[in-house]
């Protein structure tokens, strides 16, 4: 059975790896997890994984060190939110480099390529492949990349949900969490409304407050209170959200 560690800065994004992984690779079992490039060297050295996933930019050693010191101990695959360290990483000996949010079909791919690597005769030309997976990378960052976020990443107990953000109803902060609300649950995540704001297309989601933002297409109407505030009603729920008077401007339309 083959196996492979994780490693990663951010728990989520080990998870969401973890649960891809075993849609694509369920042979693969995963013995271990490392914060850091330091810890993933110590578990390469440990537990001799056929496979290590690493994160590019991670707290202390970088992925890309941690590769230089795991060398030819396990077959290295990048899974990073940046593309600008592909060549180098094919020099640190890389099999391939995926790139954020890792997506089943893209997955199965690196799947396929370590397989095949695997299965390879010695004296494989190996420059070639990377050749052509650096054509396919090149590809895919020509692509343009969408200018707003287009899903949030949110912990539902023990489960990672990955939520379109068309699906959001609203976002509302306290002063340690954000909540996210759907139509069918609620979600929390630490990323403030304030920087939501900045990444959110702000055609769809409009800020209210200073820790509110809705989803225009949830609005059903304003109504006042009987103390004067502006409450934005959502459709189909009870909810009714505060709108500051700096934002008042929007609803001058309504």
């Amino acid at each position: 059975m083959p196996t492979a560690i994780l490693a990663d800065d951010e728990r989520l994004m080990r998870d969401q790896l973890r649960m891809r992984l075993g849609q694509v690779w369920p042979e693969l079992e995963i013995v271990g997890e490392a914060k850091n490039g330091e810890e993933a060297i110590e578990l390469v050295d440990e537990l001799k994984p056929d496979y290590t996933f690493l994160d590019i930019r991670m707290p202390g050693k970088t992925g890309m060190e941690a590769a230089a010191e795991i060398g030819n101990k396990s077959q290295i695959v990048f899974v990073t939110a940046y593309d600008a360290y592909a060549v180098e990483a094919f020099e640190r000996g890389a099999v391939d480099y995926v790139l954020k949010p890792p997506e089943p079909e893209r997955l199965k791919i690196t799947v396929d390529r370590l397989k095949n690597r695997k299965d390879a005769p010695a004296g494989g030309d190996v420059n070639a492949s990377v050749t052509a997976m650096l054509s396919q990378l090149a590809e895919k960052i020509a692509t343009p990349k969408p200018k707003f976020l287009q899903w949030i990443q949110a912990s539902i107990g023990q489960d990672l949900r990955m939520i379109p953000v068309e699906e959001i109803l609203f976002f509302r902060s306290d002063e340690k969490y954000t909540c996210v609300q759907t139509d069918k649950f609620e979600a929390l995540i630490r990323k403030p409304v304030r920087d939501l704001a900045e990444e959110l297309d702000p055609a769809l989601f409009w800020q209210i407050h200073r820790a509110t933002l809705v989803n225009v297409n949830a609005i059903e109407g304003v109504t006042r209170d009987i103390r004067g505030r502006h409450l934005v009603m959502i459709k189909g729920r009870p909810d009714k959200l505060e709108v500051s008077r700096s934002f008042l401007h929007l609803f001058k339309q309504m």
